[in-house]
């Protein structure tokens, strides 16, 4: 029972004494959050039950949005530290980098919620509720989100995810930091162009054994607070709606936390699913399952619902219900002394020290990919270095999708530049833009715009409302547009989200030819330049869709630009690619003056990503239809090859790549992902020895997709280093470092069923070089009654020896982890015997090999159940 007290409401800043028992921090939560849900009304509650939820005045609760991204960093919220993708940070195999990058990224996500408060901003990406980690199994690299995962094993991802969500969530008793968002539940890695109405049918094995073990692992072991529902059906019904998964998530796993919809899935159940008659129905289907918060506004038909009896108030009730403990447990009810985590400064956004773990997680997450004839590391001593290559000077290429906007990003080019003495002469060529179809696009120089007057620079008119309304507030000249206001306006006269700037004038161009022009604002710019039309519309994804003019030297054309801030994070800046701005010719001739190239090559999010419009040679709609480099690139590398100077190629990709040709003629390979806004110091610091490389990637590199199995089959066969029988490229846990590691001493020292397997082995560093290893076991079931792994991983620790020096490494195995899916649909540990393997690599399963070593053990008795 709660409480008979009278309650007083003051305001006082950051300070409320209590008017109603749900604002008295003193009670327990679940009597705060009943007391706030038996104040509303049936309107009241289903309005709360969508992303962009309304304040509710009348009760003080101000206007809350769930949607924030915070995948690598802090999105689309203005400046922030932005950290290695997350199948970049996967190749590090270093739990404890990512517990502290995600504590470090909700640091930031403190600093930035109470900021916003401070400014009365209550609007998308300002709020506590970060919808990462993408846990989803990365089970085929055509998938274009698969950068978003942590790779293509589970286990490997639900302990990366796992510390990700520890360190996002904090470790308040009261309080969390912010809310993690296990994504998307479940059985769901593209394609893209489908997911809407794509049905995947994975066996209950396949279910079972790959694609639920890592979400199983967030809920059960990371006291994830949030699961988000994927677009597609599985097994016939859509995922924001079916009765199995979310069966075993609240169940079998005992989920407590709220479910969320991806943007538009409930929708999708009646539009594009058609499993639903009408988004009503569509709703309280999906509300009567289980999502509770639908990002989106389909559950405004809940109205509709309740009043044709389709769904009860006690359902909607228990939605709000965990909604509204989640808002509780952030603190947003309470005084802010009284919560830990709302005296994090704003300066600590993107501070040195942040950079530094950036630096530092960019570093560990690069592997060695080749390194013949020991090419690298490169001396400083040199002369003469060629950068060349699409992604060597590219800012937009260090950061993958869902990315913050980092305030000092060092590329590639910079990097090398800040490592090497003034005296070695650094040449610098692009060669050939990231694919033939897509032009390298950089900013627009003030000396090509002239104003109304003939002045260099176009008119700029600042208007304080969003749609450019009546007259401007001020105008002034602005040389050219480009702009990062990060969470402020342009003017203190101004206001956040509130305001539009519109730019007029007149383009000149230096040289007659095909131009191509691109908007890259945040969150919304249009242009016009004489009659082309171009962007306007709400992007994640600027700059994707440039527009191709055939302008002359020596004319006018007008240019009218538009901006509008909708939210905070505020970026506008006008981009070209002018006629031959790259040059093959002019690469080959630099790489034939220099001692040694650094070739970079690779991808970025203007070819893979999600549901992208793009459709290029090798890649259609953000997925993947080759493996292969886009041709331009292969035809720059080989042009540059055949200069016979020395070569290293970079990669910045994020999937797995067919580099058949550089794996035959080039003798130094690394590759470094989407690195983050320190990946240019970091991979300098591996290309000179300053750093020794210990990367191992999460996933297999394939020769060519003729090795893969159809890309909309979900079936596990095939797939993987764990069923793929063929030979790839690079297997999964591969790396190479400078120096060199010996194994010894395996021994089993444990075999509890009721508690834990435990292994130890002594590892040397045998070279040259202090460096860090990573110490992989993997087993393999000699004799299951149904299909097994060729072998899987089991565990893994990342350890640092100093030349010479030699480590005892502990390794544990949870019994669980031996359990499939028998013939009868059961989750069983069988008896019989399993061998192990362990060593700094993938085991050569049947060839003799001095880099891993192998042991057994046998497990006795009968079938041993395990809980789902």
């Amino acid at each position: 029972m709660l409480r008979k007290v009278t309650y007083i409401l003051l305001f006082v800043p950051s300070l409320i004494f209590a008017q109603y028992p749900f604002q008295d921090s003193n009670l327990s939560t679940e009597d705060r959050v009943e007391d706030l849900i038996g104040r509303l009304s049936t309107d009241e509650k289903i309005d709360q039950l969508m992303n962009d939820a309304p304040a509710i005045e009348r009760l003080g609760i101000p206007k809350y949005n769930w949607w924030n991204e915070s995948l690598h960093g802090v999105a689309r919220a203005g400046y922030a530290t932005v950290f290695p993708q997350s199948i970049s940070i996967a190749a590090s195999w270093n739990k404890d980098l990512v517990y502290d990058v995600a504590t470090t990224i909700s640091d930031e996500a403190r600093a930035k919620y109470h900021e916003y408060q401070r400014r009365d901003q209550h609007d998308i990406y300002q709020g506590l509720t970060m919808w990462s980690p993408n846990i989803n199994i990365f089970r085929d690299p055509r998938w274009g989100r698969g950068h978003e995962t942590y790779g293509e094993d589970p286990y490997l991802t639900g302990q990366l995810g796992m510390n990700y969500v520890k360190g996002l969530q904090g470790d308040n008793d009261k309080y969390f930091k912010v809310v993690a968002t296990a994504k998307h539940y479940a059985v769901h890695s593209g394609p893209e162009v489908s997911r809407h109405v794509f049905d995947a049918n994975p066996s209950q094995r396949d279910l079972w054994e790959t694609y639920l073990p890592a979400f199983r692992t967030l809920v059960k072991e990371g006291n994830v607070q949030s699961v988000m529902t994927a677009y597609n059906r599985i097994w016939g019904e859509p995922a924001s709606s079916n009765t199995y998964l979310f069966e075993v998530l609240r169940d079998y796993w005992e989920f407590d936390g709220y479910v969320v919809s991806d943007c538009g899935a409930i929708n999708d159940i009646w539009e594009d699913h058609k499993t639903s008659k009408n988004a009503a129905t569509a709703s309280a289907l999906a509300l009567e399952k289980g999502t509770d918060l639908n990002c989106g506004d389909t559950y405004k038909a809940l109205k509709q619902a309740v009043k044709e009896g389709e769904i009860s108030e006690e359902k909607i009730d228990i939605a709000l219900r965990r909604l509204f403990m989640a808002r509780f447990k952030l603190g947003m009810f309470d005084n802010n002394a009284e919560v830990p985590y709302a005296q994090i400064p704003y300066a600590q956004v993107n501070n040195s020290t942040h950079q530094a773990l950036a630096r530092k997680a960019a570093r560990e997450s690069v592997v060695l990919l080749k390194n013949d004839n020991q090419i690298l590391p490169i001396s400083k001593d040199i002369n003469r270095v060629a950068v060349i290559g699409p992604n060597a000077d590219n800012v937009q290429s260090l950061w993958g999708n869902y990315n913050g906007t980092p305030k000092n990003a060092v590329t590639i080019l910079q990097g090398i530049k800040n490592k090497l003495s003034p005296e070695v002469e650094i040449l610098y060529e692009e060669g050939t833009p990231i694919a033939s179809e897509i032009p390298s696009m950089s900013t627009i120089p003030s000396i090509y715009f002239e104003n109304s007057e003939g002045k260099q620079g176009l008119d700029a008119f600042y208007y304080d409302n969003k749609d450019w309304e009546g007259e401007a507030l001020f105008s002034r000249i602005d040389d050219n547009i480009d702009f990062i206001w990060d969470i402020n306006p342009p003017d203190p006269r101004l206001a956040l989200q509130n305001y539009s700037v519109k730019w007029e004038g007149f383009i000149k161009v230096p040289v007659s030819g095909t131009y191509y022009f691109s908007d890259w604002g945040k969150p919304y710019l249009d242009f016009k330049i004489g009659d082309t039309i171009g962007g306007g519309k709400h992007k994640h994804h600027p700059s994707l869709n440039p527009k191709e003019m055939k302008l002359e030297a020596g004319k006018k054309y007008p240019i009218t630009v538009k901006y509008s801030n909708l939210y905070g994070n505020a970026e506008a800046s006008m981009k070209w690619s002018r006629p031959n701005s790259s040059s093959k010719d002019n690469a080959v001739k630099i790489a034939e003056q220099s001692d040694i190239v650094v070739l970079a090559l690779g991808l970025n999010e203007r070819l893979e990503g999600e549901e992208m419009s793009v459709e290029v040679e090798g890649f259609s709609r953000g997925d993947r239809t080759s493996l292969d480099l886009p041709k331009n690139q292969v035809d720059l590398m080989k042009a540059v090859v055949a200069t016979g100077k020395p070569v290293v190629l970079v990669l910045i990709n994020g999937s797995a790549l067919s580099i058949n040709y550089a794996n035959e003629n080039v003798d130094g390979i690394l590759t470094a992902g989407y690195p983050g806004e320190q990946g240019g110091n970091a991979i300098a610091d591996v290309l000179f020895g300053d750093y020794n490389p210990a990367g191992r990637l999460p996933v297999t590199y394939y020769k060519s997709t003729d090795q893969l199995p159809d890309f909309e089959d979900y079936d596990m066969e095939g797939r993987t280093y764990r069923y793929f029988g063929g030979d790839p490229l690079y297997t999964f846990g591969h790396g190479l470092s400078y120096t060199s590691f010996k194994y010894s001493g395996l021994k089993i020292t444990n075999i509890d069923i009721n508690d834990e397997l435990t292994f130890s082995v002594n590892v040397t560093n045998t070279g040259d070089y202090d460096g860090d290893e990573v110490v992989q076991l993997y087993f393999k079931d000699e004799k299951a009654s149904t299909p097994r792994p060729i072998v899987q991983l089991a565990a893994f620790k990342r350890i640092h020896l100093k030349k010479g020096e030699t480590k005892q490494v502990n390794l544990s195995i949870k019994p669980s982890q031996l359990a499939l899916i028998n013939a009868k649909d059961k989750l069983v540990i069988e008896p019989g015997w399993f061998s192990i393997y362990v060593g700094g690599k993938l085991p050569e399963i049947g060839r003799k090999s001095n880099e891993f070593l192998k042991d057994r053990f046998k497990i006795k008795g009968e079938d041993i159940p395990v809980n789902y």
